[in-house]
């Protein structure tokens, strides 16, 4: 089975630590996942400047890792994170910010991505919310 899984809770929720055993579990059970996209808070899981307390799982760098070693595709909304602050290189240099947050294997883009992962899939799952 083909799944998309969409994350809309920032690093240190509940629901972005379900999604990422979702994801791991999906792997782990012989299925594809053909797109994580990274919407609203979720856009923070992708920052490479999210620090988690000691005691807690690194949800931001998990997802990193997670999505380098399957060579997953991984997207952020550009609009949630332009809001957010989560910027590439090209994006901070447009808006002449300081530094840039945002790297490989993290790509930022528009929803369409995430309309275009819910046709190739045979489920979309979300976490996270209102």
């Amino acid at each position: 089975m083909k799944f998309a899984i969409a994350l809309f809770a920032p690093p240190h929720s509940p629901a972005a630590r379900r999604a990422l055993r979702f994801a791991e579990a999906v792997l782990a059970g012989g299925h594809e996942i053909v797109r994580l996209f990274f919407y609203q808070e979720g856009v923070h899981s992708a920052s490479s400047n999210a620090v988690a307390s000691q005691d807690e799982l690194d949800v931001a760098a998990a997802w990193t890792r997670f999505v380098c070693d399957n060579q997953l595709d991984g997207v952020v909304c550009i609009a949630a994170a332009l809001r957010r602050g989560v910027l590439n290189e090209e994006e901070a240099t447009r808006y002449s910010r300081p530094a840039a947050n945002l790297q490989a294997p993290w790509e930022l883009s528009g929803l369409g991505q995430l309309h275009e992962a819910t046709q190739q899939a045979d489920r979309l799952v979300c976490f996270g919310g209102n």
